[in-house]
């Protein structure tokens, strides 16, 4: 029986070991956010978590292979973020160290690993005891099932941060309560995402992020817990990362909707400038996801956990 709320994995700042652990604490399921770091710093979280609960908790890993992109329109995007006076990196693929972080989970024996962009790997399923799948369509679904999932994250519309979604391919997206209809005859635990604030009909758990952003625990930072308590409208954008994902509407998101389609190659054009804003405390060139509607409180990560499971 899996527990009733899930801290989603909240990769690239938020996550620290104090949140996941508190929710784990709190009878939920704290998960570590492996994306963007290495295999070794990932460990050294794993580690840090566990000192702190003797509950379970779990892994999330970025599932990314290579894919053709417009290299012309990347270089172009980085010509006018340029000329916009932005410090820029150098865009590329890489797939996350995903084998080696796969023999960092087994060998730490986490007993939860949870996959995000793609199908679980053959290898990650035969050396973890419960793999997890985020999936945003009914497809998706039945693939990761095939591919030997035991629990399906079924990420909505309405979900803050990156979409799951396995192509990345533009909208429409579904709705959380209409994709947990569709999968729900499929006989495997269902886990619901997408600005909730309890667990829906149909689904055996909540997952949540946006929820926990404003705890103590979380490591949000300055300018996005300020642009959260402001209440803004949420927006589905490429203009950070090259990949679709929901945030906080702010200038740099109005201002270059016509990003390209490219992940996690813009992701490395932009790291710098968003590193930039967020130590300038200026939300307005800094990537502020958020779920559709959430409204996140300012509380111990252990009140959300009671709220969400009531």
């Amino acid at each position: 029986m899996i527990p009733r709320v899930v801290l989603a994995p909240l990769a690239g700042g938020p996550f620290t070991p104090e949140l996941a652990a508190a929710v784990s604490n709190a009878g939920g399921l704290g998960f570590v956010a492996a994306g963007y770091l290495s295999a070794e710093t990932l460990r050294e979280r794993i580690r840090a978590t566990r000192a702190l609960t003797d509950r379970p908790i779990g892994v999330n890993l970025f599932v990314l292979h290579e894919q053709p992109v417009d290299e012309a329109a990347v270089a172009a995007y980085g010509e006018r973020l340029a000329r916009e006076g932005f410090e820029l990196g150098e865009p590329h693929f890489d797939d996350d160290e995903l084998a080696a972080k796969i023999q960092v989970v087994a060998e730490e024996r986490v007993p939860v690993v949870s996959t995000t962009f793609g199908p679980p790997p053959t290898e990650l399923v035969a050396r973890v005891p419960e793999v997890w799948a985020t999936v945003t369509t009914p497809e998706e679904a039945r693939r990761a099932l095939a591919a030997g999932a035991r629990v399906l994250v079924l990420q909505g519309a309405e979900a803050g941060g990156h979409r799951g979604s396995w192509d990345d391919a533009d909208g429409p997206d579904l709705p959380v309560r209409e994709l947990v209809a569709q999968t729900r005859g499929l006989g495997v635990p269902l886990v619901a995402a997408g600005g909730l604030d309890h667990v829906p009909q149909g689904a055996d758990a909540v997952q949540a992020g946006t929820a926990f952003l404003l705890c103590p625990e979380a490591g949000t930072s300055e300018p996005h817990r300020r642009a959260l308590a402001e209440g803004r409208a949420t927006a589905v954008t490429r203009a950070f990362t090259g990949r679709r994902a929901r945030g906080l509407v702010n200038r740099f998101m109005t201002e270059h909707e016509d990003a390209p389609k490219a992940y996690p190659h813009v992701h490395h054009l932009t790291a710098p400038l968003r590193a930039a804003a967020r130590a300038a405390g200026d939300p307005e060139a800094l990537n502020l996801w958020a779920g559709a509607g959430a409204a996140p409180r300012a509380q111990p990560a252990a009140d959300v956990v009671a709220r969400l499971g009531a």
